[in-house]
């Protein structure tokens, strides 16, 4: 999350994909890494509301098929504030935020 660059974007199951591979494991658990995002993304809000300028991105971070994630600091329309200054498009879909053409945007070497 942390080494996501602006105008980039991860979905939560690629960035599983590549804690798997970096750590020569099967898979990465879903839950686990869902939890652990959460956390980072709480910690760096907390830091930013502290003053701290460098923050964890932790908005780049999407839910799969580019899905804003709603439990994150912000909620979505915090995300959406944030990813449409980074030049991203969003769409709603029944209640639902995703970022427009998300595949395009996504962040390749991530390990």
């Amino acid at each position: 999350m942390k080494r996501m660059p602006k105008g980039k974007v991860v979905t939560i199951n690629e960035l599983r994909s590549a804690l798997a591979k970096k750590h020569r494991a099967d898979f990465a658990c879903p839950i686990t890494t869902g939890i652990f995002s959460w956390i980072a993304a709480h910690a760096a809000a907390e830091a930013e509301s502290l003053g701290r300028k460098r923050i964890t991105p932790y908005w780049r971070t999407l839910k799969s098929g580019g899905e804003l994630n709603p439990k994150y600091p912000g909620g979505v329309d915090g995300l959406a504030t944030r990813l449409q200054s980074e030049g991203h498009s969003i769409a709603v879909k029944c209640k639902r935020s995703f970022v427009v053409e998300h595949e395009k945007a996504v962040f390749r070497t991530l390990t």
